[in-house]
């Protein structure tokens, strides 16, 4: 599979941002009670507001560097993560069927939804005749509704 590609550089500031919300995570996961999550998380704000106004972008980049390793020191070994996320017990549940099952439904079920399925095939036969427009190579792509 290949490799994501970057799509742009990431400036000091994002990186300093996604480090603070990857840390907020971090201690939201070792601390269960909300009064001590949120004391823990206003000392880690303080910690980044103190560094805020360095202007040297080596010192900035340093600060940057030693504060990813402390997160990687403290990482929890099960950090929480949202249900639909990856890892999530939810992620995928529920899978959307392809639009072309439509095409196997018998005729009983489709005649409970007589409005839907005739503009479906209306749309159909309009995406066909686009895409045989668009590529006029000779080979035929698309079957239209008539040639089966």
């Amino acid at each position: 599979m290949a490799a994501p590609v970057p799509t742009g550089l990431v400036t000091h500031a994002r990186k300093v941002c996604s480090l603070y919300k990857r840390a907020v995570r971090n201690l939201e996961a070792w601390h269960t009670l909300f009064t001590d999550f949120r004391y823990e998380a206003v000392v880690l704000r303080a910690r980044f507001d103190k560094n805020k106004d360095i202007k040297d972008l080596r010192v900035a980049k340093e600060l940057l560097k030693k504060g990813e390793d402390e997160l990687w020191d403290c990482l929890h070994p099960q950090p929480l993560c949202f249900p639909e996320s990856v890892g999530g017990c939810a992620h995928e549940r529920e899978v959307i069927p392809p639009d072309w099952v439509l095409d196997y439904w018998h005729p009983t079920e489709k005649a409970m939804y007589p409005k839907y399925f005739a503009t479906r095939e209306k749309r159909k036969k309009e995406y066909i005749e686009f895409y045989n427009k668009q590529y006029p190579d000779g080979q035929k792509h698309f079957h239209t509704v008539d040639d089966y």
